[in-house]
């Protein structure tokens, strides 16, 4: 098992997509070394200009940070994960292609470092399978994007690893939870879907447009969401016997709705719904412009929860 990071060690991150680069300028900001790897070439010259401005959002919500680590571009995997305390994975969602990059990790790393993936739907046990010792790999499925995002879920089958990842991430204004047993797309992606699967039903059966829908969202339970999680939201609403008092007075209704939600597809004629209805909510901004509006709202609210704790 290896000892506990300190600042300033080396962290290889795999992977130089949207989540690959979140990652790596959470790492920099809070002072330890990154060797990032990106096989594209044409992608990899653009790095050192994307991690820019999450680094600054990162040292926004988190004032008096120590100096930022230093960044490396290494050409090559091996070199990327040469002498690394900790390897953050951030490979596309191919199991064989993970496997491959772990077979590297396990001949070239130092022996008992922790390989973390990123993995949004794959499970741990696929992931692990044919390696040396399954036991360094863990799933650490952050949610996008992982430097403004606290929640990382983990699962592993060494408990004295999950728990010593849960300490890391932690130390990064992190906070993980904990899965029991593996689950394809893990806890929030599963709770994500589900709401969206209603939402899209919602839409291509009529009931209201995106926009209307963003928006009851948004000022509705994601307002409430950001505060208490939907088990205590429902508690709360059971008024003084909480929880008890609702499902035994409120339980059917709720069971009433839940079959009326629907299955929807994502056919042709409901894909140019969702299309044309996000084309209208966004109203010309680009991707970057919303991105940054995203972003400042994720800042924005972090830091009043945080004042709220303080």
């Amino acid at each position: 098992m290896q000892e506990s990071l300190r600042s300033g060690a080396k962290i290889a991150v795999i992977g130089g997509g949207l989540i690959g680069t979140s990652w790596a300028a959470l790492f920099l900001s809070f002072g330890y070394d990154v060797s990032l790897f990106e096989p594209n070439p044409d992608l990899r010259s653009s790095l050192v200009d994307k991690l820019r401005n999450p680094m600054a959002q990162v040292a926004e919500l988190f004032p008096g940070l120590p100096a930022a680590g230093r960044l490396d571009l290494p050409a090559t995997l091996e070199d990327t994960v040469r002498q690394a305390a900790w390897v953050q994975e951030n490979a596309p969602e191919r199991t064989l292609l993970k496997r491959s990059i772990y077979a590297v990790v396990e001949d070239v790393a130092p022996a008992g470092v922790t390989v973390a993936s990123s993995t949004s739907s794959l499970v741990w046990s696929d992931l692990s399978a044919g390696m040396a010792d399954p036991s360094r790999l863990i799933t650490a499925h952050p949610f996008n994007p992982p430097h403004l995002m606290p929640l990382v879920e983990l699962f592993g089958h060494d408990v004295d690893r999950v728990q010593a990842a849960a300490a890391f991430y932690r130390s990064l204004g992190r906070h993980p939870v904990f899965l029991r047993r593996e689950a394809v797309g893990h806890i929030a992606n599963r709770l994500s879907s589900a709401l969206w699967r209603e939402a899209v039903n919602m839409v291509a059966e009529g009931i209201a447009d995106v926009d209307q829908i963003d928006a009851a969202l948004v000022q509705g339970p994601g307002l409430r969401w950001s505060v208490v999680g939907a088990h205590m939201a429902y508690h709360l609403g059971g008024g003084a016997g909480g929880i008890g008092h609702y499902l035994d007075h409120l339980g059917p209704s709720q069971e009433r709705r839940w079959q009326d939600l629907g299955q929807p597809r994502l056919d042709a004629a409901t894909r140019d719904k969702l299309v044309e209805g996000i084309a209208a909510e966004a109203g010309g901004r680009s991707i970057a412009d919303l991105e940054a509006e995203r972003d400042a709202g994720l800042i924005a609210v972090q830091r009043a929860l945080h004042r709220r704790r303080a």
